[in-house]
């Protein structure tokens, strides 16, 4: 069947991501309003943060399995158009599990594969790149087995459950699934003072997902102290707990339920509170914040006690806990953590409006349903995006031209090519039929 006919209306500026994998900063937004850190729309993120953890799909009342999401005081489709310009500007936005108040359990495979089918539609219906996991409390716990064996079915169904997901968001977006966790430290470093209970109960899950890991970025806030892989023990809200429970993940080390192995520096990223109110404990100011990452990627001098391995130039970059108590002055200088990232990787993760060099896309007007990309190196992902940020339309560039038939209503969509997951051109595009 011939496609319908139309017109390439306006061609608005091209938009590049000026950062390709890492460094990232990642920061959680909080759906909901406090009265210290008010709710924000996405549009209103600081343009530096290049993850956007929307927080949190939680199970629906009575459940703890049938995953929920809405957004809490914006309309959906308002907040589904914000979540693609997000994503036509290079970034990615997930859609994270739990959190503090929440408990997740599957206690049956039937429980499982509703927790699977929910999560797929809260994927789906807002646009999102991928999940993090962010269990805490009850959610996780151990009482046996290895971390390269665990014992424990919630742990087990977890790990089946979030394979699921990737593979069926992959197999229907075409692109693999962007996954990352934020437990706490007691979860993770913690399995090297204990192995059971909540004592690292996260080790499991993180060796058995690793190849799918993008980042894991353990909360290093509201954390007792915890031991160094040197024997040490190490307070939080220091450069040295930084270190120390950087370089454990960087390391691995030894639990009673065997070797964690280590995790590439690309995989890590450190996670700390926006400002003092943001957490009950951990808050370090950006000067150290500084020195700890320099001395972790073997720019700076040794900060304190704690004397590293080795150096990890491609460190991931920065988490925060959050987006929206960074935004506000009420807690310490506003988009003080923005900042702090920037200064210390060097670099600006702001979107510019350029030319893309190289890429052209033709004819205008497109007169027979066809739109053509040029100057492509072949191996990019075109995805066509409507103004709801759903993908419509998707491909694999063979060659260094690729044509797009499409077959749609009146509107704008978005066209994004991706060169190894990193955006390289961002075209807005209203079409006629």
């Amino acid at each position: 069947m011939r496609p319908r006919s139309f017109a390439l209306l306006s061609a608005f500026s091209l938009t590049i991501s000026l950062h390709a994998q890492g460094p990232d900063l990642v920061g959680y937004w909080h759906n909901w309003n406090d009265g210290n850190a008010p709710y924000l729309e996405l549009s209103q993120v600081d343009p530096r943060y290049t993850v956007i953890e929307v927080s949190f799909a939680v199970p629906a009342a009575g459940s703890t399995y049938d995953m929920e999401f809405a957004p809490a005081e914006t309309a959906p489709a308002t907040f589904t158009a914000d979540v693609a310009v997000l994503q036509a500007q290079g970034k990615k936005v997930l859609i994270s599990i739990g959190g503090a108040n929440a408990t997740v359990h599957l206690d049956s495979d039937v429980e499982r594969d509703q927790f699977v089918n929910s999560m797929l539609g809260i994927l789906a219906t807002y646009g999102f790149d991928g999940i993090d996991i962010d269990l805490e409390g009850a959610s996780v716990a151990i009482s046996g087995g290895t971390i390269a064996n665990p014992t424990d079915a919630r742990i087990i169904r977890l790990i089946d459950a979030v394979n699921s997901i990737a593979d069926q968001y992959e197999a229907t977006n075409g692109v693999p699934m962007m996954l990352t966790m934020a437990p706490e430290t007691a979860y993770v470093q913690g399995g090297m003072s204990a192995y059971g209970g909540i004592w690292g109960a996260y080790l499991p899950i993180i060796d058995a997902l690793r190849n799918r890991l993008d980042i894991l970025q353990v909360q290093l806030y509201n954390s007792g102290s915890m031991y160094g892989i040197d024997g040490g023990i190490y307070t939080q809200g220091t450069a040295d707990f930084i270190v120390s429970q950087t370089e454990a993940l960087l390391q691995g080390f030894q639990t009673n339920g065997g070797f964690f192995a280590p995790l590439p520096p690309e995989k890590v990223a450190i996670g700390l509170p926006a400002c003092p109110l943001a957490a009950g404990g951990g808050y370090v100011a950006p000067a150290v914040l500084e020195q700890a990452v320099d001395y972790l990627r073997g720019t700076g001098p040794q900060p304190g006690s704690y004397q590293r391995v080795a150096t990890y130039p491609t460190l991931r970059g920065l988490m925060t806990w959050s987006i929206n108590w960074d935004a506000t002055g009420n807690c310490a200088v506003p988009d003080e953590y923005a900042q702090a990232f920037e200064d210390i990787f060097g670099i600006t993760t702001e979107v510019g409006e350029v030319e893309a060099t190289g890429i052209t896309v033709w004819p205008v007007p497109v007169d027979a349903g066809v739109l053509h990309v040029g100057g492509l190196r072949g191996g990019e992902d075109l995805v066509l995006l409507d103004a709801m940020g759903r993908v419509v339309l998707t491909e694999r560039a063979s060659s260094d031209c690729v044509e797009l038939s499409f077959d749609g209503p009146t509107g704008a969509y978005m066209l994004r090519v991706e060169r190894d997951r990193a955006p390289v051109l961002s075209r807005r595009v209203v079409v006629v039929r």
